[in-house]
Parts: structure tokens; C-alpha cells; sequence
């Protein structure tokens, strides 16, 4: 239940004020949490909360997802990614020499002792999602109404396609992840509104989504506001330095926010920050594109993952889903929305009664780190800076469970994991860019 504002005054404070910079899904949940610690929060971001990568997200609480993008062979598959613009992943020409060192790391990350262990780590925080979203969903005042746990289908065209997937479903088995084994009729069963062109599939059990994640973004911050937080719009450029420390953020329009506290949870937009805060991170953007259509006749009942063709399609309360696929193009370029068009008709393949009628395209940027893991960490600088960036296609699903860490972290207590894999200098290499 949402405490009231006279229950919300009589909170225990600090005395510290803390400023998370990001107001999407993670920056939420980050000051949240920080509430929850007796932080007195502002958020800081350029526009509206949510309206970023956590509005048009596929909305999935993908708790499965433990294999990093980069898997044995993808330094095979990189020439075809790169003659494809209508790909699975593609890469823009002009923004190549640009990415080519974090595609060099991307493809360092993809070697089998790496990826069994980048796995083993993302996992940790994957099994803790529901745990760690349960009691913010139900303070939010959430609930069922907005999030399902019914379990997400991959589908696949050829039981050669299903056994090239073996090593990624038993890489997730391994790691605590429930996969059922489907049949064609099987998958018919559960979706009688697909075609039937898959010959197999698999039921990833554990797996949820939410009916509109921009909700879920303006439900959790509508919470923290009723809490006593604050909200600015702020473009911050830069930091002002006392005594060593970074002590206020400086915008674009020359204000001076003060703070005892800084998280820098911008996503895709975290990069420069870090950088002047002392700390250089590989980060880039993954650009995903989808396509919203109302239901008119065509029925799907949970996330459908077509696993051959690298998209999903998601139910929502306003329609269905069509999107993913990966364009590493940076945060400049426009929209190259023949993408979402190309997913589309891939979507109506698998489901006939799709109707782009009154449907919108979109285009974000997932913040992407070359080894998939996100950025959870203290600043090895400033003892009063801390980062969360870099979740991929995870922001929604870890959202909680970086809040929850974070909070931590900032507080000095001992996080319930091991937060070493996740520190922001784990490329000790990497000077900038």
C-alpha cells in the first residue's frame, strides 16, 4: 500500500542528499531504494521520466536471459552482420571505426571460458529479479494488474535450429534457469494463434512481462514522489570539485545542484558522465526498434521469442509488440525504421492476423556493455560516486535488483552478492574513446 505524505514526513532521515541522474526504470528503483535508506533523493534528467529506453522496451522480465550476446562463433557470424542492414545485428559503415573497440571486446567476451562465466554472473542477479521486484511491485500498488509470470515461448523453424540453440539452453539450465522442451503440438496448444511453421520449442518458465513498462516507470515514480522525492529536469554536462570530491552537478543552463550523493544512472547517456567523474567505460548503445499494433483479430497469450530470426513479440494492454534485433549506430544517427518494418513482416509471418493499423514505430538505445554484464559500482575515485548503467536488454528485468544493490553500496553495508564482477574499471585497459 502507498504510504500517505503525513507517513512519508515522518520517516527517519539521514540527513544526506543523494542525486540519481537517470529517471528510466533504473533510476527509479535507485532512488527508491535510497528512500528506503533515509536518503533525501532528487532525480535529475533531461525529460520526462520514462520516456527513454524503459517506454518502448518489449516489456519482458526476462530472468532467463543469462547467456551474454557475445556466444562461441560470433567472431564467425561478424562479417554477415556487417552486409546485412536488415540483420539480427548490423552495424552502420560510418560508425564502424568508432565501435571497432568495443566490438573488439565484444568479440574477446565470446570465447567459451569467458561466456560460461559471464553467464554464471549475470545469473546472480537474474535470480534475484522477483525477489527483488515483489515488495516494490506491491508498495508501488502494481500488483498483478500490471505484471505476469506466465513463462515466455522461444520457437524454433528446424530441430537443426533447436539443437544449434543447445549450448545457450543448457548454459541457462546450468545456471538455475527452468526450460520445458516443446513439441510443435505443444506450442500450438499454448499459442493456436501462430502459424504452423516452428517444429519445436521451449518454455522458459520463470520468464514474465509487464502489460506497459512505461507504466511500471510512472508507478514506481509516482511512489517515490508521494514519498517525499523530487523530481528536475536537468541536462547535467558536468561536476563541481570541493575538497577532491565531486559536491554538485552542473547543467547545460549553468545551475549548480548540490549533493552529498551522486549515482550516475543515465543509461546509453552515461558514458561522457563517467568519463568526468574519472572513470572511462566502454560503453555503447545497442539502437532496438519495434512496432505497436493493435489487437483487431490477432490473439497471443504470452512473449513469443522467434529465437532463429532474433525478435520477439509481446502481448501488451495496448496491443501487440513486434520488436528487437540490434544496430550498433550510435546515439547521433536517425532512425532507420525499414528495420522495424522488416521485423514486422517477420511478426506477421508468425502471426497472420497482425494488422498494422493504427500501429507506431519506435527506436531506443539499450546502454550496452561488450561483455553484457552492467555496470552495479562505487567509484574506485569518490568515495561518494557510484554507477549503474550498461543493463542491455536486462534494464527492466534488473531494475529492482540494482536499486537494491546500489542502495546498498551508498549506505556501506555488505550486498547480499559479490559485487566484483560488476565494477565500472573491470576493463583496466580501456583509457576512453
Amino acid at each position: 500500500m502507498t504510504k500517505s505524505r503525513a507517513e512519508t514526513q515522518s520517516q527517519k532521515k539521514n540527513g544526506q542528499k543523494a542525486v540519481v541522474i537517470g529517471a528510466g526504470i533504473v533510476g527509479v528503483n535507485i532512488a527508491l531504494a535510497l528512500q528506503d535508506k533515509g536518503y533525501d533523493v532528487t532525480i535529475l534528467d533531461r525529460g520526462e521520466p520514462g520516456m527513454g529506453a524503459s517506454f518502448g522496451n518489449a516489456g519482458g522480465i526476462a530472468v532467463s536471459k543469462c547467456a551474454p550476446i557475445a556466444m562461441p562463433g560470433t567472431l564467425m557470424n561478424v562479417p554477415g552482420w556487417l552486409m546485412d542492414p536488415l540483420g539480427p545485428l548490423s552495424v552502420r559503415w560510418s560508425y564502424l571505426p568508432k565501435m571497432l573497440p568495443w566490438l573488439l571486446r565484444f568479440v574477446a567476451a565470446s570465447s567459451k571460458s569467458r561466456v560460461e562465466q559471464i553467464a554464471t554472473e549475470i545469473a546472480v542477479l537474474l535470480n534475484r529479479a522477483w525477489e527483488d521486484y515483489d515488495p516494490v511491485i506491491a508498495r508501488a500498488g502494481l500488483s498483478d494488474a500490471v505484471f505476469k509470470k506466465e513463462g515466455a515461448i522461444a520457437v524454433y523453424r528446424s530441430e537443426a535450429s533447436r539443437r544449434d540453440a543447445e549450448y545457450e539452453i543448457d548454459l541457462n539450465r546450468r545456471n538455475g534457469i527452468k526450460i520445458r522442451d516443446l513439441t510443435k503440438d505443444e506450442v500450438l496448444d499454448l499459442e493456436p494463434g501462430i502459424a504452423p511453421i516452428f517444429s519445436c520449442g521451449v518454455l522458459d518458465e520463470d520468464w514474465g512481462r509487464v502489460l506497459d513498462p512505461y507504466k511500471i516507470v510512472k508507478g514506481i515514480y509516482q511512489h517515490f514522489l508521494d514519498r517525499g522525492g523530487e523530481f528536475k529536469t536537468a541536462d547535467v554536462t558536468d561536476f563541481v570539485y570541493r575538497d577532491g570530491k565531486p559536491r554538485a552537478a552542473m547543467t547545460s543552463t549553468g545551475d549548480q545542484i548540490t549533493f552529498d550523493v551522486v549515482v550516475v544512472a543515465c543509461g546509453a547517456w552515461s558514458k561522457s558522465l563517467a568519463k568526468r567523474l574519472g572513470s572511462p567505460v566502454p560503453l555503447d548503445t545497442e539502437r532496438g526498434y519495434n512496432t505497436t499494433v493493435p489487437y483487431h483479430d490477432a490473439k497471443l497469450s504470452r512473449m513469443l521469442i522467434c529465437a532463429d530470426d532474433g525478435f520477439v513479440l509481446t502481448p501488451l494492454e495496448h496491443g501487440i509488440r513486434v520488436g528487437g534485433a540490434v544496430e550498433l549506430g550510435g546515439l547521433v544517427a536517425a532512425p532507420n525504421y525499414e528495420r522495424a518494418k522488416a521485423l514486422f513482416a517477420k511478426g506477421k509471418e508468425i502471426l497472420p492476423k497482425l494488422n498494422a493499423e493504427g500501429g507506431t514505430e519506435w527506436m531506443g538505445f539499450r546502454p550496452s556493455m561488450p561483455d553484457s554484464k552492467p555496470v552495479i559500482s562505487k567509484s574506485p575515485r569518490h568515495s561518494n560516486t557510484f554507477f549503474a548503467f550498461g543493463h542491455g536488454h536486462l534494464g527492466l528485468t534488473m531494475a529492482a535488483t540494482t536499486g537494491r544493490l546500489i542502495s546498498d553500496l551508498v549506505a556501506g553495508n555488505q550486498p547480499p552478492v559479490d559485487m566484483t564482477p560488476y565494477r565500472i574499471n573491470r576493463f583496466s585497459d580501456f583509457t576512453g574513446f
